[in-house]
């Protein structure tokens, strides 16, 4: 049995991580939630954008932070265009899968293009920083990283049920005509909440981009946990989530440091299962 030390730390390394699992989720479950939009593209412009904050630190020595500022307006861009397409269309439910699916799949081919599959790692100053709490150490990165996003979330729901704006999306998602009947114009609502969905994948990638070692087939890693996450958190909830996530975090680290790091994988899908069984009309 591991040391209560040991236990302690894989829960802190655990919950930080899931920030990120939560952070990631956010934009896929807004999508998925208020506008029955399943974009699977959401993890490839997240490493996206994390390959230009790599590349705008290492080539041309700009700092993470005038980077994240560069990055997420553009982010933001991408997925009002997207959404420009899946409307133009008329892009349904389970057709937004399979195509988000082949736009990540495209996107994946072009960083691959561009930076190889070479692993890439963007070594900083502060990266491996950390704060020493008794016998525990915080990785400073993942500790700001937690915190922009439980920032994020809160503000997400906030905005989501204080504005009109906010709940004129609530309402568009429950029935769109009768929402479009008190003058509720959801095709413009749509493109504000995709581009803000890719901008939280652009807020992600930079994170990405500073704790993680970068490779192109690394945009499927997280697409079964944060799959998880949404579900679990419920649709269009970034709270959930967000907490959902740091769950799965905690819930894989301490796994891993209890029973082996194979184990990890099998938490989230567990965890889902089991809350889909207690309660099939939980999404």
């Amino acid at each position: 049995m591991p040391s209560a030390t040991l236990l302690g730390q894989a829960l802190i390394s655990g919950v930080l991580a899931g920030g990120l699992y939560g952070l990631l989720a956010m934009g896929l479950s807004l999508s998925w939630g208020l506008l029955r939009l399943v974009n699977l593209s959401h993890f490839a412009l997240a490493f996206l954008a994390a390959y230009i904050v790599y590349e705008l630190g290492t080539t041309y020595h700009v700092e993470p932070w005038w980077s994240a500022a560069m990055v997420v307006p553009l982010m933001f861009v991408i997925g009002a265009g997207q959404h420009w397409l899946f409307d133009k269309f008329k892009v349904n439910e389970l057709a937004s899968l399979l195509m988000t699916f082949s736009f990540a799949v495209i996107l994946e081919v072009g960083i691959q293009l561009y930076w190889t599959a070479d692993f890439r790692r963007y070594e900083t100053e502060y990266a491996t920083r950390s704060i020493k709490a008794g016998p525990f150490y915080i990785p400073v990165m993942e500790l700001i990283l937690c915190i922009v996003a439980g920032l994020l979330a809160w503000g997400t729901w906030l905005w989501l049920r204080r504005t009109y704006v906010g709940k004129a999306l609530r309402a568009a998602a429950e029935d769109p005509e009768i929402a479009a009947a008190y003058g509720v114009d959801h095709k413009k609502l749509a493109y504000l909440l995709s581009g803000i969905g890719a901008a939280y994948a652009g807020v992600a990638g930079t994170f990405i981009a500073l704790i993680a070692t970068l490779a192109p087939a690394q945009i499927w890693a997280y697409l079964g946990v944060v799959f998880a996450v949404v579900i679990i958190g419920r649709l269009g909830n970034p709270l959930g989530a967000l907490i959902a996530g740091m769950l799965i975090g905690a819930s894989e680290s301490i796994a891993m440091a209890v029973l082996s790091p194979a184990w990890a994988p099998v938490v989230s899908f567990s965890v889902l299962i089991v809350i889909l069984l207690w309660d099939p009309d939980w999404l």
